[in-house]
């Protein structure tokens, strides 16, 4: 079983709360892997040309061309991303948005597949982790777990968050807050969340160990589907 990991934030490596975790989750499944960073690379939203409708293979020419046949070969998938505007970052919400390519005639090269949810964010990272769960399941996917921490928001290094009153040092730590590097918030000093991802991966690692069935799996996913959608009517 191979699973692939996406650490969708820009920062470098060593920087990267999202990169961290993802990593961790993807040690500890006992499981081939490979992990890319979507840090420099080009890729484009969906632009909806249809170019994919005949073949299911996106025709839009970048990054993600290449990174395509690692996702089809992949039984799993470790994805993360960091929270912008309470939502996913931009090239994370691309790489995920051309995921369409793979969905005509009930194309069904990611059904029943498995994945991790991983989100950071300066103040949460709720909610980049459940939209890419979002993504998980309209692709069939099931989240066996979700992972999420607190990271360094750009307010600790941008050179005016000791006097920005809408940043997060002010919003944090109130008025005439003076940073320190203590108090900059890093995901490997948050036993709590770097638990959960240790446990996130053996999850992972254990259910892809079990003669992993994609076809039980996509008809629960599926009736799930169902069901989020009837919710949100």
């Amino acid at each position: 079983m191979k699973i692939l990991g996406i650490a969708g934030s820009t920062r470098k490596e060593k920087q990267s709360g999202v990169y961290t975790l993802v990593q961790t989750v993807l040690e500890n499944t006992g499981c081939e892997y490979e992990l890319i960073s979507l840090k420099g690379k080009k890729i484009s939203g969906c632009i909806a040309c249809l170019g994919c409708v005949k073949d299911n293979i996106c025709k839009v020419e970048d990054d993600l061309t290449e990174l395509r046949v690692k996702v089809v070969e992949a039984d799993a998938y470790v994805i993360g991303a960091p929270n912008y505007y309470s939502t996913l970052n931009a090239i994370t919400h691309a790489f995920l948005e051309r995921w369409f390519q793979f969905r005509h005639q009930e194309g069904d090269t990611l059904w029943g597949k498995l994945g991790v949810a991983v989100g950071v964010g300066g103040t949460s990272g709720q909610f980049p982790a459940d939209e890419i769960e979002k993504f998980f399941a309209y692709n069939f996917i099931e989240t066996v777990a979700k992972v999420t921490g607190q990271g360094a928001a750009s307010c600790f290094s941008c050179g005016y968050g000791e006097t920005c009153k809408v940043g997060v040092p002010h919003m944090l730590y109130g008025e005439g807050v003076k940073i320190t590097e203590e108090m900059i918030p890093n995901v490997n000093e948050q036993p709590e969340v770097m638990k959960a991802a240790v446990d996130s991966g053996k999850l992972l690692g254990q259910r892809l160990g079990k003669e992993h069935d994609r076809i039980q799996v996509t008809q629960k996913m599926q009736q799930k589907f169902m069901e989020m959608l009837e919710g949100s009517a």
